[in-house]
């Protein structure tokens, strides 16, 4: 990939961070329930579910979610599903003080899986992927290694603003620990993930 597409694809790929969405809702809210390095588990599974949509659409796969109304329709009810239920479970989640950030393996496991899926089930990511990611492929040049470069900007530009959201809200963890204060963040958190969940439930397939 040359430079004078590069520069505009990695402008692309910082707006796209930097738009709040489900995977800056996982962010904040694992930064601030267990700190920065327990975050950053959650934020290696949503770079890859990047990876896995970039697959898709370098296969093609990409397309059949843009033209299939029924594919479209089972992806968008599971991420809304699966966005709605870890709502629930903020809300209903005990108002504890923060946790060791030495956290044990399987949980790291549920947080890299929860960041996986959470991205994995906006089937409007994969769409805008593939509608993107075709416009800074230049035909003449093998495309895999355009491919390689633009999976390696996209994932270090995420990384790097989810990790701004995470240590910014690990920042507060000293300053919000009372139970009160923790049964109040647990239900924002909630209602922003029932929220991000309702709004993929009536998001239409982009035309």
């Amino acid at each position: 990939m040359s430079l004078h597409l590069w520069f505009p694809f990695l402008l692309a790929a910082l707006l796209i961070s930097l738009t709040p969405g489900p995977g800056a809702v996982v962010s904040m809210s694992t930064g601030l329930r267990y700190g920065y390095r327990a975050a950053l588990a959650a934020i290696l599974g949503l770079q890859a579910a990047i990876l896995l949509q970039l697959l898709l659409v370098a296969f093609g796969l990409g397309a059949l979610l843009a033209t299939s109304e029924v594919a479209f329709e089972w992806v968008k009810l599971c991420g809304a599903a699966y966005l709605i239920w870890l709502g629930i479970q903020k809300w209903r989640a005990p108002g504890l003080g923060g946790e060791s950030t030495l956290l044990a393996a399987p949980v790291r496991r549920g947080l890299f899986v929860q960041g996986l899926l959470v991205n994995l089930t906006n089937p409007k990511a994969i769409i805008f992927i593939g509608a993107l990611v075709p416009q800074f492929i230049e035909p003449a040049v093998d495309p895999w290694p355009q491919f390689a470069v633009i999976a390696l900007t996209l994932c270090l530009t995420d990384v790097a603003v989810m990790s701004i959201y995470a240590l910014l809200a690990s920042r507060m963890r000293r300053w919000l620990g009372h139970p009160s204060v923790i049964r109040a963040q647990n239900r924002v958190f909630g209602t922003l993930y029932i929220g991000a969940g309702v709004a993929l439930a009536v998001a239409r397939r982009p035309v």
